[in-house]
């Protein structure tokens, strides 16, 4: 007894672990060897080359009526945005165009791949691999071997030339793709998860809406702008499957080229009021997008 008081009594000798001090902001930021130098010079290097046709199109953009500098790199001497003036005129229509069809196709076709790609991953029936290969199959398939009979279908039902049909259209080529992502990001979710639901009396549907749906951000993210890019982007669509009224941006921009005389500085500022959306949404979403990608939305 007085022996184990003497020990509690004694001071202990050990001396608490310390803490690893964090590295400053210069460590974290430059490299410490020459290799790693090397490769911040390369990669600032490729950053600076792929730079320098935004920078040419926004300079070109700003040089308005005094027209576009000598030497491609000689920055305007008196910038001006009369030219986006003018040019969201002309697009005005059709990047709402883009709008109407971008944002419910890409929610449409990534809530339709979510649910494939649910069934497909955690509901094992016979045929599912099947039925996988065969819906990835639609990702292979070239725009021009489809545009004939999507235009003969698109006449048939009444669509023809109308938004609705250009959306029609992209939410079906989109469903492969879509559907790829959220199978192989559904195959990380336990099994014993769905089981529990399962034992819970969930269904199908209610395990998919009550414990699938609210572990999905990360696919929808990644699913959510592979769909905006592509849709926003596309020329070959909107150019057959639209009429002049329902055009999306992207042709109304091409067919600013068949003017016959082409303000460059107007061109340009349209190609930058067309490009700026996507690059917001990657500003935007960066971060996520690639936290849905470590997370297993791709494989």
């Amino acid at each position: 007894m007085t022996t184990g008081a003497a020990l509690s009594d004694t001071p202990s000798t050990s001396t608490p672990p310390r803490k690893r001090k964090a590295p400053s902001w210069s460590a974290r930021t430059f490299p410490s060897t020459p290799s790693g130098w090397m490769a911040l010079l390369l990669c600032s290097m490729g950053a600076l080359i792929m730079l320098v046709p935004a920078y040419v199109i926004i300079s070109t953009a700003l040089s308005g009526e005094s027209g576009a500098p000598g030497f491609f790199l000689t920055f305007p001497d008196a910038p001006s945005l009369q030219a986006f003036g003018t040019a969201f005129q002309e697009l005005r229509g059709s990047l709402l165009n883009s709008i109407q069809i971008t944002i419910p196709g890409a929610i449409i076709t990534s809530l339709i791949g979510s649910f494939n790609g649910f069934l497909l991953a955690k509901l094992r029936f016979r045929g599912a691999d099947l039925l996988f290969t065969l819906i990835l199959v639609g990702m292979f398939i070239p725009f021009q071997a489809i545009i004939i009979p999507m235009f003969q279908f698109l006449q048939a039902i009444g669509l023809q030339g109308s938004l609705a049909g250009l959306l029609l259209v992209h939410v079906v080529y989109g469903i492969p793709i879509t559907t790829l992502i959220f199978r192989n990001y559904y195959s990380a979710v336990p099994d014993a998860t769905l089981e529990a639901a399962s034992l819970d009396g969930c269904g199908i549907w209610r395990t998919y809406t009550r414990i699938i749906l609210p572990l999905s951000i990360p696919g929808f993210v990644v699913a959510g702008i592979f769909q905006t890019t592509n849709i926003w982007n596309d020329f070959l669509f909107g150019f057959i499957f639209a009429s002049p009224a329902a055009r999306p941006a992207t042709v109304t921009l091409n067919n600013l080229i068949g003017t016959t005389t082409v303000d460059y500085s107007v061109l340009m500022a349209g190609a930058v009021l067309v490009a700026l959306p996507t690059v917001l949404v990657y500003l935007l979403l960066g971060k996520y997008f690639v936290r849905g990608l470590t997370a297993g939305a791709v494989k």
